[in-house]
């Protein structure tokens, strides 16, 4: 298929190259030039604005930031919609808004365009490894079309529901994960403070019922302090920006991720959003120091 991707950064790059693998010919726009670097002598097609990329393709891939980047790539001047054309379909993997995702999906539609929003959880090394989860919201008829395609790079495919229902299921992951990586931040602190061997209680505990893939990967992190990004700590302030927004519109009170969402504005304030989240640790550590 002539399979259009746009985002190719740590998660994207290696998702667009095990479409190619698959033998789909792919087109790519990127706002920097160096993105596209790799994918040279490749026989990828490089478009000059995302309007000509959807005009070319029969499916576009979008895994991007935030949902004004995602809007503008999708409904802006030079944008997916200008180019958009009927049974084209644009599958967006990024966490954002589900208005956002509603309304580009309604706009698209009246192209005779669809869109599914499909956001993907498992970070770089999922993605390196073609094993992420997707949790799929819009049409399933679509979904059917597209499926070989996100089978490429995607080991756990759900159709969660309508346009939107896949970033709400992204909202609660990220939600449970990263409370997790809190409370084993908070876990770690008290275990030091207490002077017992850090590596020790997290192999206990991974033993126990408090073990979990989260323990496992940041608790890690967390006893040998390395903190640099597997995935960036700012990502996932701004997908609790998200999750705590629709709170307020929907009047749902969400106590716990109200508090971890405080820990990770902490985290941000301290200049550690580019770090790993698992330095929240830090964060619960400089608390102490300014107390002390």
């Amino acid at each position: 298929m002539e399979v259009g991707f746009v985002g190719l950064g740590a998660m994207g790059r290696p998702m667009a190259q095990h479409l190619q693998r698959a033998g789909h010919r792919l087109h790519l726009w990127a706002r920097r030039p160096e993105s596209v670097v790799p994918f040279a002598g490749s026989g990828a097609v490089v478009h000059a604005t995302p309007a000509t990329l959807a005009a070319a393709t029969e499916v576009a891939f979008t895994i991007i930031t935030t949902s004004a980047d995602v809007e503008r790539v999708a409904l802006g001047e030079g944008g997916f919609i200008e180019g958009a054309h009927p049974g084209w379909v644009h599958v967006d993997m990024s966490t954002i808004a589900p208005d956002c995702t509603r309304r580009i999906a309604a706009t698209l539609a009246g192209y005779g365009a669809a869109m599914l929003d499909a956001p993907v959880s498992g970070g770089s090394t999922a993605a390196e490894a073609g094993t992420v989860a997707m949790m799929v919201g819009g049409d399933a008829a679509v979904l059917e079309r597209v499926r070989p395609l996100l089978e490429c790079f995607a080991r756990a495919i759900v159709h969660v529901g309508d346009n939107g229902a896949g970033e709400v299921a992204k909202a609660c992951n990220q939600m449970i994960m990263v409370a997790a990586i809190q409370a084993c931040a908070e876990a770690m602190h008290l275990a030091r403070a207490h002077g017992v061997d850090l590596a020790a209680v997290r192999s206990a505990l991974m033993g126990g019922s408090g073990a979990s893939r989260v323990l496992e990967v940041m608790g890690d992190r967390m006893v040998r302090r390395d903190f640099a990004a597997g995935v960036e700590a700012r990502l996932h302030h701004k997908d609790f920006g998200i999750l705590m927004d629709e709170a307020v519109k929907l009047g749902v009170p969400l106590p716990i991720a109200a508090q971890v969402w405080q820990q990770l504005n902490a985290l941000m304030a301290s200049g550690s959003g580019r770090d790993d989240t698992s330095s929240l640790l830090r964060v619960l550590e400089v608390s102490v120091a300014k107390r002390d």
